[in-house]
């Protein structure tokens, strides 16, 4: 073996250890460039918070619910036939991401308050308070099927009228008729009048005051078809009569005829009407009946008996007249001045009368007070 073909033999085993470096730098720019790739496709699966849409930046919230609200459950349709099937139904759901923005302003309110305006008094007024309740008080007060009393304890004073009665002009039917005290006082009037002129004593009270309950009995027994409350007897001013006569000749309810007549054309003078005249019953609601009378006072009962208005045309009648134009009624020797005021919504209700003057009030059982001054 020659020395060339040694040097041959020798270069044949020698590492290259220059392309050994080169190779694994080449692994290792391959590795970086695999891993690379691999990363982005792994991040392509999760989305930014932030997308790029042209050049648009959209950005995608989800929006806080507040605490005190609940979400709305979703309810799959139902349908339901006459055999009671279940129909499943698929719901598909989508949720949209909204941006939401809230401002808040700041609202002021006003109230305004609006007081009633009162009239000026006339000269010699002045204005008293009078309990707002009192419209449910008074000679004037209006009972009926529409119009419910309330049983005021300072309304009247309910007596017996057998224990107040003057027995020697008119009777009473039992020990258990009452009436106001104050109307039993003209009543006696009115009778005694009526005997000593006309000679006759055959009138006889045969019903007067009504409880609630007493009302209701004769309701549910069907005797009255009015209910306890609207009945005009639980006034104590109104009262049924009938004549018995003493010659044994028949009797029966009273009825303005012959020597009766009297009472029916001077009753107005003692503060008495008739509660239920005939023609009336489309204001009254009550059919008509001779024998029902009503105090309401004088000089009230004058002018519904020359106008021939009933109770319920006459309360609504005086609403129309003021303080400062009353109605003027002449009664006998004697002038009055007749006016309405609208209750407050207080506590009291400010009422102008006359100072010095000779008046009277009462309620109308519904939204104000009549006044009545007696003028001379």
């Amino acid at each position: 073996m020659n020395k060339g073909d040694k040097r041959r033999k020798k270069r044949k085993y020698k590492v290259r250890y220059d392309r050994i470096a080169a190779v694994f730098i080449a692994l290792i720019v391959m590795a970086v460039v695999i891993t690379s790739c691999v990363k982005g496709i792994i991040n392509n699966d999760t989305p930014d918070d932030t997308e790029s849409s042209g050049n648009e930046t959209v950005t995608s919230e989800i929006p806080e619910v507040p605490a005190e609200t609940t979400p709305p459950e979703t309810t799959p349709a139902e349908i339901t036939d006459s055999n009671d099937l279940t129909t499943t139904t698929t719901t598909t759901t989508t949720t949209t991401t909204t941006t939401t923005t809230t401002t808040t302003s700041e609202t002021t309110t006003t109230t305004t308050t609006t007081t009633k305006m009162k009239e000026p008094l006339p000269d010699g007024y002045t204005n008293i308070p009078i309990d707002s309740e009192g419209v449910y008080s008074g000679n004037l007060v209006e009972v009926s099927v529409n119009r419910i009393y309330r049983f005021p304890e300072d309304d009247t004073n309910i007596v017996t009228l057998f224990d107040h009665i003057k027995t020697e002009y008119y009777g009473v039917s039992d020990f258990e008729v009452k009436l106001d005290e104050e109307v039993i006082e003209h009543l006696n009037d009115l009778m005694q009048d009526f005997a000593e002129t006309q000679n006759n004593t055959d009138i006889f009270v045969i019903g007067g005051y009504r409880s609630a309950e007493d009302q209701n009995q004769r309701y549910n027994n069907g005797i009255s078809g009015v209910m306890g409350g609207f009945s005009d007897y639980h006034t104590g001013r109104s009262f049924d009569m009938g004549v018995f006569p003493q010659d044994g000749s028949s009797s029966g309810y009273y009825s303005p005829t012959g020597v009766y007549s009297w009472i029916d054309e001077h009753a107005a003078d003692y503060g008495f009407v008739v509660r239920f005249p005939e023609g009336k019953e489309a204001f009254t609601n009550e059919r008509a009946r001779t024998q029902t009378y009503r105090y309401v006072g004088v000089p009230h009962s004058t002018y519904m008996k020359q106008n021939n208005l009933c109770l319920e045309e006459y309360i609504d009648k005086i609403k129309s007249y003021t303080i400062n134009k009353p109605l003027e009624i002449s009664s006998g020797k004697n002038i009055y001045k007749v006016y309405y005021i609208s209750a407050d919504s207080g506590s009291t209700t400010d009422v102008g009368i006359p100072l010095g003057g000779d008046y009277e009030v009462s309620g109308n059982n519904d939204d104000g007070f009549i006044v009545t001054v007696k003028v001379n």
